[in-house]
């Protein structure tokens, strides 16, 4: 069992969370705890001479390598269901979701859906209820409890488990260790305050090869117009108490979201030059060669940027991570998470229900994380032995992680509206970060035009 951070646990409401857990256990119990092996027939899952075809919408950052290595690993148990996963570039993904669940005749048997577009997908009426309508195909050791509650809350919406955690991932920092031993500095964990590290960043702006130019910068993040942007800064304002709605669903932006907002847009003074334009390719880049000591992004590019020496100029050795840094309640961490859904039209439910509790199952997982690199959901696989060394500081920081967001609720807005609010939210953003707008104003004009959108 892997030993815990100093900061306390247990300071807000936990209504949506605890909902999908109470589900899940209900719905275990109504389901007599049914397993694959007493599933109906085997003409469900096809045979040697008809086998059953299922196809999946995912993400293209992910279609090939799952196709290519995750897909055969799973026919070795299953080679009677043929698996094709189609690809698709992430700014186009939610409308041929809601196409594919809202038209009469469906494409795709499992849809796969970003942290904040389960509402949205669910409203359309499209979706299988996992923990109703499936139940006498649930595997026996599938063990709903098991999953940290805050990654299985991403799949759940009023009540109802239409998805289960399939790519996990957090937002995350990552140091690059020999920048902050050339500037004297301690390595940065999940008790460094933001206050402490800002007193760090002119330190870490540094020339390392002594030519009198600088070659080392501070950070690098988003920047950009873009809709992942606005999460660093909502990532600090939930790690101070602070919320972008309230218990009711309405506007709770003001001072902390003001505060959040100038510090993010003062990490472009410690940034390389040009940040302004970043996004989510740029620093991953500049952090990989060497130019940055500390980087904000989605943690499952640790195994890219520390181990992968393909893609990275580092080691794992010279690479820490951690969670963003401590505000007043809570180390900053916020929730990404892929959650995999059934299309209620699909007519290989059995079949399609059964790649995905074997992609996300314990077994799943596990493999996943070893060969993959893939973030895993489950507390059962990050209390075991981490199966290589590299993943040690990874399981140690990701469990910090993800008992911070779901203690300060740490994820995009959950209401049919999110992916609005989300574009809302981006676009002062790109207002305020280049110095075009001063975050007070922005706030407001969020608040209002949030408002207007829900009601």
């Amino acid at each position: 069992m892997m030993q815990h951070s100093r900061w306390h646990l247990g300071r807000r409401r936990r209504a949506l969370l605890a909902t999908g857990a109470t589900v899940a256990a209900a719905s275990l119990i109504l389901a007599g705890c049914a397993s694959s092996s007493a599933a109906p027939s085997a003409g469900g899952l096809g045979t040697a001479e008809d086998p059953v075809e299922i196809t999946l919408l995912s993400n293209d950052a992910y279609a090939s390598q799952w196709q290519d290595q995750l897909v055969p690993e799973f026919q070795k148990e299953f080679p009677n269901i043929k698996v094709t996963i189609d690809g698709v570039p992430y700014n186009d993904q939610l409308a041929k979701n809601m196409l594919e669940l809202s038209g009469t005749r469906p494409a795709y048997d499992v849809v796969m859906a970003d942290d904040n577009w389960i509402p949205q997908m669910a409203s359309t009426g499209g979706l299988v209820d996992l923990q109703g309508e499936v139940d006498q195909w649930t595997f026996e050791d599938y063990d709903w409890d098991d999953f940290y509650s805050a990654p299985l809350a991403a799949g759940e919406w009023d009540g109802v488990q239409y998805g289960v955690p399939a790519r996990s991932n957090m937002l995350m920092m990552l140091y690059n260790k020999s920048h902050f031993d050339a500037a004297g500095l301690d390595y940065p964990d999940e008790n460094t305050t933001w206050d402490e590290f800002m007193q760090m960043m002119p330190a870490l702006v540094q020339d390392l090869d002594g030519d009198g130019a600088t070659d080392a910068w501070g950070v690098g993040t988003y920047f950009v117009r873009d809709s992942l942007t606005p999460t660093i800064w909502q990532t600090i304002m939930d790690s101070n108490g602070g919320a972008i709605l309230n218990e009711d669903g309405e506007p709770e932006l003001g001072k902390k979201a003001v505060e959040a907002l100038k510090i993010h847009a003062s990490l472009l003074d410690f940034a390389p030059p040009g940040a302004k334009s970043w996004q989510f390719t740029e620093p991953l880049e500049g952090f990989r060669q060497g130019k940055i000591a500390t980087m904000f992004n989605w943690g499952s590019v640790y195994r890219g940027s520390a181990v992968d020496p393909t893609t990275t100029t580092l080691t794992a050795d010279q690479v820490g991570i951690t969670t963003l840094p401590h505000g007043t309640e809570t180390p900053g961490a916020h929730r990404g998470v892929w959650s995999l859904a059934l299309n209620k039209k699909s007519e290989n439910l059995e079949a399609a229900w059964t790649f995905v509790q074997w992609m996300t199952s314990k077994k799943g997982e596990a493999w996943q994380v070893e060969n993959l690199g893939v973030f895993p959901a489950r507390v059962s696989t990050l209390e075991a032995d981490a199966p290589t060394d590299w993943l040690e500081p990874v399981y140690y920081a990701l469990d910090v992680a993800w008992r911070a967001v779901e203690d300060g609720e740490m994820w995009r807005p959950r209401l049919v509206e999110s992916d609005a609010v989300q574009q809302i939210l981006a676009d002062y953003t790109g207002e305020v970060i280049p110095g075009n707008m001063p975050a007070d104003e922005a706030v407001n004009k969020m608040t209002k035009e949030i408002t207007d959108l829900v009601g």
